[in-house]
């Protein structure tokens, strides 16, 4: 092995989070409120009532995924991820493959995030400048970021708690007045079509099923925070099931409750923002105004728990000598106060400022379709893993085996097959996930390969 391979003796992650914290921090990413005023008008739009049918479709899948996530999570409670598991079981190729899918992934979330806060806040705040109020989100949140990962745990905590109330408000208001039967549409379910409504098709149901799925992730960024978990083997799988559960519950009650409530169906399902109508509709505009507010703060939050977790991925990616000195050295820098990893957290937000400036439809091009990846190499690093032995001393063993990890291979075939069909944006997201994979496996093969064997580390354990 060369000298710029070797990684140099560093100051480890505190263990200084317990379950509640790592819960806490992996719902932020998985941001619910930022998923269903967001993200659910486009299931809406697709599907109709049968959303219902495509949330409890893809909270199969999800569900099966999640136990992939746990029982690979309890073997490698490692910061680096699905890189780490991949490169366990299917190799280093397949392994630096995964981590070059998940850079782009970590650094376009948060401008993601920031680029939608002004759109959010245009009934409160209308004419709010897009990319200034993008970056400053963005910036906020690293600084917030640098702060030790209990403190972070506890102001994500409290965000976490006002974005609940918003979503429970919403739920409270279509629940109090009752117009439509749930019953009816869940076994007849209507779908928009030009000003009136139509059976949904499967169809629809399956584009809104694949669209859920991207809502509900988030689950399994706990394993990021796996080296900041006590006793992180035997409980980091629960944190990834808990935040699944709790993400689906509290996106299902918000769809269910607008869908019972809903006046005007045909309206609801063609609205851009059918939540925030039905608040003005049942409360008036001041708390419409404050729900946005509280969505912003679920933005936000989301924004600070991503650039937490990605800041871990690249230490991780610098102990595992990724990028060569000295940006390995930079990455496994601890600061001596905070005991965060401060040079990759100013890293992870620096990017992520200037991509403020990129045009939000190349952003997401750029990480659609990259999930769809991540996925299927921990399917089949969970496989590989059974098949090899190398997860036979999982704390956390999924049920049913094998049926979780081809079932998510079977969603994400389909997943690929509906995406393909949308020209705009799902057909260009597989196109540039693809070039990701081929330009991370090119980095392998004429820089890393070159250097020597390539390594994953295990995290050193702090001194007591």
């Amino acid at each position: 092995m060369l000298d710029s391979q070797i990684v140099p003796v560093v100051r480890p992650l505190s263990r200084s989070l317990g379950l509640l914290g790592v819960l806490f921090l992996t719902l932020s990413v998985a941001t619910p409120a930022s998923s269903v005023f967001v993200i659910v008008p486009g299931m809406l739009h697709a599907a109709g009532s049968g959303t219902i049918w495509a949330l409890a479709l893809a909270g199969v899948v999800c569900v099966a995924t999640a136990f992939v996530y746990a029982e690979l999570s309890s073997v490698w409670p490692i910061a680096g991820g699905e890189y780490v598991q991949v490169a366990r079981t299917l190799g280093p190729l397949a392994g630096f493959v995964m981590l070059g899918v998940n850079v782009f992934n970590n650094l376009l979330f948060p401008p993601v995030l920031g680029l939608g806060v002004s759109a959010v806040l245009s009934t409160v705040m209308p004419g709010l400048p897009q990319v200034p109020v993008a970056i400053a989100v963005v910036g906020l949140s690293t600084i917030v970021g640098l702060l030790n990962i209990r403190v972070n745990a506890v102001v994500t905590g409290v965000f976490l708690a006002i974005e609940m109330l918003a979503l429970l408000v919403v739920a409270a208001l279509g629940f109090a007045h009752p117009i439509n039967s749930f019953a009816a549409l869940l076994l007849h379910p209507v779908m928009p079509a030009g000003q009136g409504l139509i059976a949904a098709s499967p169809a629809s149901i399956g584009l809104a099923t694949s669209i859920a799925i991207f809502a509900l992730n988030g689950y399994g960024s706990a394993v990021y925070f796996g080296e900041e978990l006590h006793d992180a083997p035997n409980r980091i799988g629960r944190a990834v099931m808990l935040a699944l559960v709790a993400t689906l519950l509290l996106e299902a009650l918000p769809i269910a409750a607008l869908l019972v409530g809903a006046p005007d169906l045909a309206a609801s399902f063609t609205s851009e923002d059918p939540f925030g109508t039905m608040v003005v509709a049942r409360s008036g505009s001041v708390l419409a105004g404050w729900m946005a507010v509280g969505v912003v703060i679920a933005i936000i939050n989301a924004s600070i728990a991503c650039i937490l977790a990605c800041a871990r991925f690249f230490y991780s990616t610098g102990r595992d000598g990724a990028w060569g000195r000295p940006v390995d050295r930079w990455m496994l820098a601890i600061h001596p106060r905070f005991d965060s990893p401060w040079l990759a957290t100013l890293l992870v937000g620096g990017i992520g400022m200037l991509c403020c400036f990129l045009p939000l439809t190349l952003l997401l091009v750029l990480s659609g379709a990259g999930l769809i990846a991540i996925y299927a190499g921990i399917a089949l690093a969970a496989m590989v893993g059974r098949h090899t032995g190398a997860t036979d001393h999982a704390p956390f063993r999924m049920p049913f085996y094998p049926v979780a990890p081809v079932l998510t291979i079977l969603a994400l075939g389909y997943v690929v097959y509906t995406s393909w069909l949308d020209p705009d944006e799902g057909r260009p997201s597989l196109i540039a996930t693809l070039a990701q994979v081929l330009l991370s496996a090119a980095y392998y093969l004429c820089v890393l390969r070159r250097r020597g064997t390539w390594v994953i580390h295990d995290p050193v354990e702090p001194v007591r």
